[in-house]
């Protein structure tokens, strides 16, 4: 079902709806990215969100995509679909800096499998986004490329590290962009800028960087995902399921089927509030409210619970990721990273002192109990309702300003990082806007699911996305562009 205004600019329609005009002949690949281009080129100036620019390269696809239509069916579903990608990610020929300066020539021999799988799907890359440097930090900001900022408000960050994406799809640079995810990294950008997103499972979608001089250490295999952000649930899911071609340079990619048996009705919903110890702030408490009832009226059987071993997983995870960090990363930040990251870093392992060698293999033998006793609890709830933040966001340099505000965001933060180290899929979703932000910012809440149960968890998203509209639209009703 469209929910794109036949008068709104192209630059506003979903993929869904474009994909589907392209396909039936009534909006051409040129109009469409030809929309978004003059889009970007008008506002990324200032927003910097896009920062290698492909528009040139994708109005010459675009004419080829058209001609391929004149004879032959479409590449894929998102034939003619404009899109962008993270710069992290190889695509080739162009340079992999992972936002940092050092690496600003490190040219890509080839396409990583997300930019090869978005390309066979029809795609047309627009750009790519920014990122902090290494990709680790809740802000968007680096040397080399500078800030991005957030389009609902200069002040506020973007989210990190896809807040190149997240600022991309909410100021109508394309309906998709591409981020990854080793500990909120698509769902900070989402949250911050009220729009939609699913970290997917472990193995759903395959990542490679043929740039890579060596291979990732274990925990980051292990937590790191790719993903899609985007303005709309459906958009997500098809983009999701475009990215999760099979691509066998991933020792870890599983092919398991997207959509799943349904689960016996009415599906359980555990709403989970557990804090960990941080004071909550009433609106995130009115959000899960909200969202709950929601799920409620829409047949879902919804239930106060907790997960088995909360608080013991969340004592190991940050402890654990940042062992792995100073073991495998330690040296290039000493080496190529900024001040201001060196000290991020200094203050990561003062907050959460990492585990020792002996340690990490320990709590990397506990991970497997955490998560096993996850697995069990989904048996019995498919999905789990809790917050992503359990506060109201964070202006762009927080993270940066001192180690109490750093550890504020990460405390508050439980449900993201956790997620990751158990490797279970999450999304965000639109609570609406009351109790929202001090200037009436949406707020947004987070859905588990069992492993490569995607769908349940999109589903449920979209029940929310109908009960408190699509949050981005409100966005370009303030700024008079809807």
């Amino acid at each position: 079902m469209s929910t794109t205004p036949s008068t709104a600019p192209l630059w506003q329609w979903s993929a869904c709806d474009l994909a589907g005009a392209i396909r039936d002949r009534e909006v051409s690949c040129v109009e469409a990215v030809k929309s978004v281009v003059e889009r970007v080129r008008a506002e990324n100036p200032r927003l910097n969100a896009i920062v290698d620019d492909l528009t040139d390269q994708a109005l010459e696809v675009a004419a080829d995509h058209d001609r391929s239509l004149q004879t032959d069916a479409p590449l894929g579903p998102l034939h003619g679909v404009p899109v962008s990608v993270k710069i992290n990610v190889d695509t080739e020929g162009r340079p992999n800096s992972n936002g940092v300066v050092a690496f600003k020539d490190m040219v890509a021999p080839a396409d990583s499998p997300v930019v090869r799988n978005l390309r066979k799907s029809g795609a047309i890359l627009i750009g790519r986004t920014n990122t902090p440097e290494f990709s680790f930090r809740a802000t968007t900001v680096n040397d080399l490329h500078g800030r991005t900022l957030n389009p609902w408000n200069d002040e506020r960050s973007p989210g990190g590290s896809s807040g190149g994406a997240s600022a991309a799809v909410t100021a109508g640079f394309g309906p998709l962009s591409h981020g990854n995810d080793i500990g909120g990294s698509l769902r900070f950008p989402a949250m911050q800028c009220a729009a939609v997103t699913i970290r997917p499972t472990l193995g759903r979608v395959p990542a490679y960087n043929p740039s890579a001089k060596a291979e990732r250490s274990l925990l980051a295999q292990l937590m790191s995902v790719q993903g899609v952000v985007g303005r709309e649930v459906r958009d997500v899911r098809i983009g999701t399921k475009a990215l999760s071609a099979l691509d066998p340079r991933d020792p870890w990619q599983v092919p398991v089927p997207f959509e799943g048996p349904a689960p016996d009705a009415p599906i359980r919903v555990a709403v989970c509030t557990a804090t960990n110890g941080y004071p909550i702030a009433p609106g995130i408490t009115a959000a899960i409210t909200r969202a709950a009832d929601a799920l409620d009226r829409a047949g879902y059987r919804v239930e106060e619970a907790t997960p088995p071993l909360f608080e013991e997983a969340a004592a190991d995870a940050l402890p654990a990721l940042y062992a792995d960090c100073e073991i495998f990363l330690g040296q290039a930040i000493k080496d190529h990273g900024s001040a201001v990251i060196q000290q991020i870093f200094a203050d990561y392992f003062a907050i959460y002192p990492p585990f020792d060698a002996e340690g990490l293999l320990h709590a990397m033998s506990r991970r497997t109990r955490y998560t096993r006793a996850w697995n069990e609890f989904s048996d019995r709830y498919p999905l789990i309702l809790t917050p992503f933040m359990m506060r109201h966001g964070f202006t762009w340099n927080e993270d940066a300003e001192g180690r109490v505000q750093l550890k504020d965001i990460f405390d508050a933060s439980v449900y993201s990082w956790l997620i990751n180290y158990l490797g279970l899929p999450a999304a965000i979703a639109p609570a609406g806007s009351e109790s929202g932000f001090d200037d009436g910012f949406p707020v947004s809440v987070q859905i588990v699911a069992r492993r490569y149960r995607e769908d349940l968890a999109l589903d449920a998203a979209e029940v929310l996305e109908r009960a408190n509209g699509i949050a981005i639209h409100e966005l370009w009703r303030r700024q008079g562009l809807r």
